[in-house]
């Protein structure tokens, strides 16, 4: 996602903005009459040096000005006409504004939302592969980039081609041989703008992909602040942090110098450009071919069309920017959602039963190295089963394969005789709780943590599974009690908690499948008997699946299953599998013994 893709405002650029487009389509009402008001106010402005070279012939006593039927015959009527016409101008400019921003707001809002709709619909194999705070520079900084486009630059760029237009227009039906003699560098400005236009356009993208990966680096940290604080590496990532930025303010100084270049240029070409017109215009009033006002118009007409152009320049960069920018939020709408519901899915009760039949399995980031081989058990409905293995064998990747994070690579699961990809994913997902090892909480209140189990649950539902979770202990004695704020992470509650805030959220659900992943194993030995206890209720009626290395989290279970390099090594009871000398599970027990002791 971060990787510099060179992107022209050529078809394809302009075929990603106008895919952007899309957004303003329910507010095409309000975005034609703004642009109504644009043309307007643009030509407006246009009859300013016109009304401003007219006062100068009535002072000078040279020329006549008449309006339809209507003679300004006095300098002071001129100059409130002038004023008029700024009058009417500014207040057509101002709802023009108003009009734009009202477009602008809502169609950004709505391409957020859809953005992040889509991001939170996107596999966890797309997760794997892009960084966090690369993601939210797309919905932040190119978003913000395409609002300014549309709410500035393209209401800038159709008013400077309006006065390019008309200003053009008026001086060659005015005085054409002068008009000829100041549009000869036309061609020479042209030329510069393509050539410029090409290296800021490089140079601009450049500058977008590195300021999302410093937001990387941001993000990590933040996300990992309590890593940073231990390991004291505070100057460490400041370093890091200055360095990439260092990264960015080199290729945006690039870019400024490359646009300061290519508008120094415009200025002088402007500027010299009216001194030859003031030239040739000086000679044409010496010889009665034109008056001082219709000079002093043509000035005016001049200075407005080289500003023009040279806020076009300007204006072709960010709209450079913009179509790089739209292809990047392009491409994330372009990735494969997740299948939540299709024709070949459908929506069941679960019972419980679930069969892992010849599974394998490779993650998609990592397609050399195989994790799961061959993998074979079932678990009935009801049943409480253990995995226990050392760090790496599979046991994790179990557990997300049976929630359908991600596909296997061979073989099926099912459950109750449907497989997997049979079963939609809000349906399957819906029925299967899950207790992770560390629990991440949402930034709200307690309240609000356990409601994400069943948003419309009652507060004596709330308090029911805060009890059956031996949360209610220590929620009343908070302050707010479930209107506490946990912070961001949860990072105001202990760690044990968390977790049991985490199983009053899981009991609210009331799954059919309980997952555990090393719930307890973070635990000091007081809390873990408190979620232990909370979670020997909720494993009731329930099939449970155990990922867990403590002996009393698995010992009563149901059945152990032993993993090693991907495949069951040793299944049985505890008290079978103890009984083997030599196995995989008893030196598992013995390790752990030894390591306690």
């Amino acid at each position: 996602m971060t990787k510099e893709t060179k992107k022209r405002l050529d078809r394809e650029g302009l075929k990603n903005l106008l895919g952007i487009f899309q957004y303003v389509l329910p507010y095409k009402v309000t975005f034609i009459f703004g642009l109504l008001l644009l043309v307007a106010s643009s030509s407006i402005f246009m009859v300013f040096p016109y009304v401003s070279g007219k006062l100068i012939d009535l002072a000078s006593g040279k020329g006549d000005f008449t309006i339809g039927n209507f003679q300004v015959d006095s300098i002071q009527q001129a100059a409130v006409l002038l004023l008029g016409v700024l009058f009417v101008q500014s207040i057509v400019s101002f709802f023009r504004v108003l009009l734009f921003a009202k477009v602008t707001e809502n169609s950004m809002a709505s391409i957020r939302k859809d953005l992040y709709q889509k991001l939170i619909s996107l596999p966890m194999v797309f997760f794997d592969k892009n960084r966090t705070g690369a993601l939210i520079s797309r919905i932040s900084n190119d978003v913000t980039l395409l609002q300014d486009t549309l709410s500035v630059t393209l209401a800038e760029l159709i008013r400077q081609c309006i006065i390019l237009i008309v200003g053009i227009t008026l001086i060659f039906l005015t005085t054409p041989s002068l008009s000829v003699f100041m549009l000869a560098t036309f061609p020479v400005v042209v030329l510069l703008a393509f050539i410029f236009g090409k290296y800021i356009r490089r140079l601009s993208k450049r500058t977008q992909d590195q300021l999302a990966a410093s937001n990387v680096i941001v993000d990590e940290t933040l996300q990992s602040i309590h890593s940073v604080k231990a390991f004291a590496t505070e100057a460490y990532e400041s370093n890091r942090y200055a360095n990439s930025l260092k990264g960015v303010v080199i290729t945006a100084l690039k870019v400024a110098w490359f646009r300061a270049g290519f508008i120094s240029f415009i200025i002088f070409m402007l500027f010299g450009g009216i001194v030859a017109v003031m030239w040739y215009g000086a000679i044409l009033v010496q010889s009665g071919d034109m008056t001082v006002g219709d000079l002093l118009s043509f000035v005016l007409y001049t200075t407005f069309i080289g500003a023009s152009i040279a806020g076009i320049g300007d204006l072709f960069g960010q709209l450079q920017k913009a179509a790089g920018a739209s292809e990047r939020i392009l491409e994330i709408h372009q990735e494969t959602s997740e299948p939540y519901i299709t024709s070949n899915t459908q929506s069941v009760k679960i019972k419980g039963n679930i069969s892992f039949n010849d599974v394998g399995f490779t993650y998609p980031t990592r397609a050399d190295v195989l994790v799961l081989e061959k993998l074979n058990f079932s678990i009935k409905a009801g049943e409480k089963i253990a995995l226990v293995g050392h760090s790496g064998a599979g046991k994790s990747t179990i557990a997300q394969l049976l929630m359908r994070f991600y596909d296997v690579s061979q073989g099926s699961i099912e459950i109750d005789g449907l497989s997997l990809d049979k079963i939609d994913l809000i349906s399957l997902r819906s029925q299967i709780g899950i207790v992770p090892q560390e629990v991440i909480l949402f930034g709200g209140t307690i309240r609000e943590n356990i409601l994400y189990g069943k948003p419309e649950a009652s507060n004596s539902e709330i308090e029911e599974a805060a009890k059956k979770a031996n949360a209610w202990s220590f929620i009343e004695e908070l302050p707010e009690k479930l209107d506490t704020l946990v912070g961001e992470r949860g990072i105001k509650l202990s760690g044990g908690q968390r977790q049991r805030v985490a199983i009053a959220r899981a009991v609210l659900k009331n799954p059919a499948i309980l997952l555990l992943d090393e719930a307890t194993s973070a635990l000091d030995a007081s809390s873990e008997k408190e979620v232990q206890d909370a979670l020997n209720q909720l494993m009731i009626g329930r099939t449970t699946l155990i990922i867990a290395h403590r002996l009393a989290t698995i010992q009563n279970v149901d059945k152990i299953y032993v993993l090693d390099k991907g495949q069951i090594v040793e299944s049985g009871s505890h008290a079978d599998l103890v009984k083997k000398q030599g196995g995989a599970y008893k030196k598992f027990i013995d390790l752990q013994m030894l390591a306690t002791a």
